[in-house]
């Protein structure tokens, strides 16, 4: 969260595994009731309904916007940033995105639906907010995460951002994207998941528990039966391979070219993927992309002098 003038600037990138903020990150699930239910801990109240926050799984939609999971969610993530100065009234600008393919085509229509409330009053965690929701931006998801250290990006590099539902590809040459290089998959992290689930079932009968995939991904291992270790290893060597694949297809040369991965997926690179990793450079904050669009918000509120 950053602070212009009387404005809260918060970064919210609204993933399909999790959503992020500049400071924090919990998972994209919602269970709405009609009464309280048993366990409160991390409990939204809003508009006469309950919402018990990181429950289940969100499944894949391409429009954000027709969901109202995602504007509860959003909520929590006001609260959650809001949380961690003791605020619980402020001025907001929402700072958001979209995939890259996507964003021309769906911006007014997401901005439209982040705005649809411009005074929203709750509570969360037995904490009462009030917000009043100024301004929306939405800026290209993945070029966010490496907007300011652009400088960076000489000669000719790919960046790619694995998320839990999409990857988004794009080529900057000498510190500019190139628009006509862009490219959005449904080719997240999920697919890495429905195929472990997949090999598990077929070669042992077995379900794996999501907490123990996501050790196993994250980390390369995990405290399970050697064979079943292997499986999942198999799997996700499969999924890398298959990125690599679809960054051949875009034309990746790691001859010509070097390779940004940013975005939860990072992990499966450095964990799995048979490439030269002294042409790949992973950025493995998780919260890299949220902290983007706070950037590119502060960038357009000083070009307009702060008029949102």
């Amino acid at each position: 969260m950053k602070k212009y003038h009387d404005l809260y600037v918060i970064g919210i990138d609204h993933g399909y595994g999790n959503m992020k903020t500049a400071n924090c990150c919990f998972p994209t699930g919602v269970l709405k009731s009609e009464t309280e239910p048993v366990f409160t801990g991390d409990l939204l109240v809003w508009d006469g309904h309950y919402y018990s926050i990181g429950v289940g799984h969100k499944e894949f939609t391409a429009d954000k916007f027709n969901d109202e999971d995602y504007y509860v969610l959003t909520l929590v993530a006001i609260a959650r940033e809001l949380r961690r100065e003791q605020i619980t009234e402020a001025k907001v600008l929402i700072a958001a995105g979209l995939p890259l393919t996507w964003l021309s085509e769906q911006r007014a229509d997401f901005k439209h639906y982040l705005l649809q409330h411009r005074e929203v009053s709750f509570t969360f965690r037995n904490t009462d907010y009030h917000i009043k929701i100024a301004s929306a931006e939405v800026y290209p998801q993945g070029f966010a995460a490496v907007a300011e250290q652009l400088r960076d990006f000489s000669g000719v590099n790919m960046l790619c951002d694995i998320g839990n539902g999409t990857m988004n590809l794009l080529r900057i040459v000498n510190r500019k994207p190139d628009p006509q290089r862009m490219f959005t998959e449904k080719y997240g992290t999920h697919q890495c998941a429905l195929l472990i689930r997949e090999q598990m079932m077929k070669r042992h009968h077995a379900t794996l528990d999501d907490s123990v995939m996501t050790e196993v991904l994250r980390k390369g291992t995990a405290d399970i039966d050697k064979a079943y270790l292997q499986t999942v290893v198999s799997a996700a060597r499969e999924y890398t391979a298959g990125i690599f694949r679809r960054l051949r297809e875009h034309e990746y040369d790691p001859k010509l070219m070097k390779l940004y991965v940013v975005g939860g997926g990072g992990c499966l690179i450095r964990n799995f993927a048979d490439c030269d990793s002294s042409r790949v450079f992973i950025n493995e904050d998780i919260c890299a992309t949220a902290k983007g669009y706070e950037y590119m918000a502060l960038m357009t509120l000083r070009r307009s002098g702060g008029a949102v």
